[in-house]
This record gives C-alpha cells, structure tokens and sequence, in this order.
C-alpha cells in the first residue's frame, strides 16, 4: 500500500476475513486519503469485539435513532455488512469536502469474493488481525452475524456462493499442483539429458 505521502494508481484487494472492524477501518481511511484504491471482500467476516447478544442490543439502540417527522430523511441505517464497513470508514474521513469525498469514491466493498476478484491477489493487514489484537479468550462477533440478526436477507446466499467459490478454488489449486509437479518432473529430466552437452560448454567456459 502507500506509504507518507506517495500515491500509487494499483488496486489493492483486502480480505477482511478475521480483522477487527475499527482498527480496519482506520487504516484503510488513512490510505484512502493517501490515494490507494481499494476494495474489500469477505465483508462478512470481519470481527467485532464483544459478543453478539452485546453488539446486537448497541445497534437496535442506533436503529432507534431517526428523524421524528421524516425517517427517510436520516440517519440511515444500513444492514449489509459491506455498508457497515463503509459508514464506519466514512465516519473517518472529512467526506463533505471535495479530498474526503474523492477519497471514499476510491472505496468499494463486498460481502464474499465476487469475480472478478476471485483470481486476484488478497491481501491482510497485520495491525488489524484478530488473533494480534484481540485478547486470548475475549468474546467477539462476526459482522455477517450480526447483520442477519438485524435484517440482512443474504446471509445464506452468501454462505452458499462461498462454498461453491471455494470448492471451485480448490479444484483449480489441486491441478495447478499436479502441473507444477509435471513441469519439475521434466526439467529434471531435461537436465539429465543435457549433462553432456552443458559440461561440454562448461569447459569452454560459454
């Protein structure tokens, strides 16, 4: 990712899975105002300290919240784990000024792993890991869980579509496997063949 002021135009794909929800959040707000362009997968995944009985109760208290004489107007309360993850992030960002709203625009979330991030390089950020931050035995939640319990529909959808990304994904390693294992077989074989010829060129130093 970038690092002081420096801005680099790649994409950067985060895996959210087993991350704790602030800490993320943060550091992505902070390299988004550096300029990275981001996307996150496996919403759904990321982990809230506390246990689900705790977190659940906080957010019916923040689905209270509302304008008395037109709901619609705001606060919005939003459900899908991915949305979550980006109020939290907008919340850390000055995003009603131009660089802030730049900033969150170079931001895009998802619950699973969509193509076509499926076939590309996921990162994980250390500082935000759960088993780095989150004491020994502490109580946590999944965000995908939580949202369930408060009125996210696709839960089992996305459950079901990451099983059969990961069952596809596995047949795809097992042969890239078999390949590689083919491709060292011949390479050795190749060189057994060409012992002769490589010290022939080895003693006229080629």
């Amino acid at each position: 990712m970038v690092s002081g002021s420096g801005i680099c135009a790649k994409e950067v794909v985060v895996d959210a899975r087993h991350h704790m929800l602030g800490r993320l959040a943060s550091i992505l707000a902070k390299e988004l105002l550096h300029g990275q362009r981001l996307v996150v997968v496996r919403c759904e995944e990321i982990c809230m300290s506390g246990g689900l009985v705790r977190q659940k109760m906080k957010y019916l208290r923040f689905l209270r919240k509302r304008m008395n004489t037109k709901p619609s107007h705001g606060p919005i309360h939003f459900r899908a784990p991915s949305r979550i993850l980006w109020r939290t992030i907008r919340g850390m960002i000055p995003h009603k000024t131009k660089r802030g709203a730049a900033a969150l625009a170079r931001l895009r979330a998802f619950e699973g792993v969509p193509p076509p991030y499926d076939r590309k390089k996921r990162m994980v950020i250390p500082d935000a890991l759960k088993v780095l931050r989150l004491q020994p035995g502490h109580k946590y939640c999944l965000l995908g869980r939580l949202s369930k319990e408060v009125g996210w529909h696709h839960h089992d959808t996305i459950t079901e579509l990451e099983e059969k990304r990961k069952a596809k994904a596995q047949v795809s390693y097992e042969r890239r496997k078999q390949l590689a294992k083919l491709r060292s077989k011949a390479v050795e074989l190749a060189e057994k063949q060409l012992a002769p010829e490589m010290e022939l060129l080895a003693s006229i130093k080629y």
